[in-house]
């Protein structure tokens, strides 16, 4: 039962079967009585016949020599009987084929019918009828007295070979059996093969599935014509395999972008190296070598600490300590290191947050946000341009945003400065000054606050980080 087929398969045939053996029993049961009452008909006929041919004269009982020669009654293959008692017992009439064996004693009330089943001596099957009745009477001053004419009812009983109807109901019996057998094995058969057909779209997604290599994650899987139940697999697995493909790209470019990243400071250290030992220098030389060397590795630690932070974020193995923390405060300690480089290019700064807004958040992490984001506004605010920092608060968070003039970004390329390694600069010329890994690392750290960041540039080239955070985080 674990297989889809067998369960269709196993479902269809039981509701087959349940109707066919619900059919057949109808169909069974009401031509069976049609029979039955056609036959009981027919016996309530003659007993009505006969009854009517009894004639009661003082204490005797007669029956017309006519009746008692008809030919049902005298037929050995296929007998009629009849018997009359009187109302004390006594057996008045027998039919000549009965001889001495008496037929089951039905007696109801006054005319009415009585039908029963049983059988004569030699075990055939009988249908008999019994009739209560009151006979004709030959002296007309027995009329009117209720009491004489009860005790001058007789019971008729008149019973007929039933073989034939039991012939005919086994027969029926066999009929229904067989088409319902037959019925059932074609529907077996039809029902595998719409079944099978049913599931060919399923056979088909598998192959196309199966036929998918590790290395072309860019197939999706197109098989046409698929019925309206299975169309959402197919759309789910395609939506599935497009996230595979997006997350191998993003994996291949990180890998890719380390490797820059990395290469390019190597290489830098390398070459100030072989440039240092080409001859020999005074302590002065090479203590300047040493600090350009410190300079490059403390900006590869740097980006090493940011990916190693990121990869935590990711695998939620940060632990926070939440605090009540004074935002424009925060925000007037994290501007400070930025401060000195912001007056060199005449930016001005302006911190625009209300001193009552708070937020419950980990002091440390959050600082790490605000001077990633200080540190990205300073670094690409145009010469003379305005960097400011906003907060405000709503139902059930604080909204932060940090913005900054000169952008020059596209709507599309916003959309991708929390990806790692990501820079406009698509040559990298600044390799080693920026790797690209603040605001991924922004992004992370306000996710993992159970809040969120957006970006989103304006007219004008503003460029704009919002975050929100909830004023009580779960």
């Amino acid at each position: 039962m674990r297989s889809l087929r067998t369960r269709l398969l196993f479902g269809i045939i039981s509701g087959m079967l349940l109707l066919l053996l619900t059919f057949s029993l109808i169909v069974y049961m009401v031509i069976r009585r049609a029979l039955v009452n056609q036959y009981d008909a027919s016996l309530a006929s003659v007993a009505g016949i006969l009854a009517a041919s009894v004639e009661l004269d003082e204490n005797n009982i007669e029956l017309e020599a006519a009746v008692q020669q008809m030919p049902e009654f005298l037929r050995p293959d296929r007998p009629t009987y009849y018997e009359l008692w009187r109302s004390d017992g006594t057996v008045v009439l027998r039919s000549p084929l009965l001889g001495a064996d008496d037929l089951v004693h039905l007696e109801g009330s006054i005319n009415a019918l009585v039908f029963a089943m049983s059988q004569d001596k030699n075990s055939r099957p009988l249908r008999a009828v019994g009739l209560k009745f009151i006979p004709r009477s030959a002296n007309s001053d027995d009329k009117g007295q209720p009491q004489l004419m009860q005790e001058q009812a007789l019971t008729l009983v008149v019973a007929g070979d039933a073989s034939s109807l039991q012939r005919q109901l086994c027969l029926l019996r066999w009929l229904l059996l067989g088409a319902s057998g037959v019925t059932t094995a074609l529907s077996v058969l039809i029902a595998a093969v719409v079944v099978g057909q049913g599931l060919n779209p399923l056979n088909s997604i598998a192959a196309e599935i199966a036929a998918i290599k590790e290395d072309d994650l860019a197939v999706r899987v197109g098989t046409t014509s698929v019925p309206s139940e299975i169309a959402p697999i197919k759309n789910r697995l395609n939506d599935l395999l497009s996230r595979l493909e997006n997350a191998f790209t993003r994996e291949r470019r990180f890998t890719s972008d380390v490797t820059h990243e990395l290469r390019t400071p190597l290489a830098g250290i390398r070459s100030t190296i072989e440039v240092a030992l080409r001859r020999a220098r005074n302590t002065a030389e090479y203590q300047t070598v040493l600090s350009d060397c410190l300079a490059i590795i403390e900006s590869m630690q740097t980006m090493v600490n940011n990916l190693l932070m990121i990869a935590r974020l990711d695998a939620c193995q940060v632990a926070f300590r939440r605090v009540q923390i004074h935002l424009a405060k925060l925000v007037n300690s994290c501007w400070r290191p930025f401060s000195e480089k912001a007056v060199e290019r005449r930016i001005a700064f302006e911190n625009r947050v209300p001193n009552d807004v708070t937020v419950n958040s980990d002091r440390e992490s959050f600082s790490m946000v605000l001077s990633n984001l200080l540190d990205n506004a300073v670094e690409y605010t145009n010469n003379a341009g305005q960097i400011w920092v906003t907060a405000r608060r709503t139902d059930d968070s604080i909204e932060l945003t940090v913005a900054n003039t000169g952008c020059q970004l596209t709507s599309d390329q916003v959309a991708q400065v929390f990806d790692c390694f990501w820079r406009s600069d698509s040559s990298r010329t600044d390799t080693g000054a920026h790797c690209g890994l603040g605001l991924p690392l922004v992004q992370r750290l306000v996710r993992a606050l159970c809040g969120s960041a957006a970006a989103e540039v304006q007219s004008g080239g503003v460029f704009t980080i919002r975050l929100t955070l909830p004023l009580s985080p779960p």
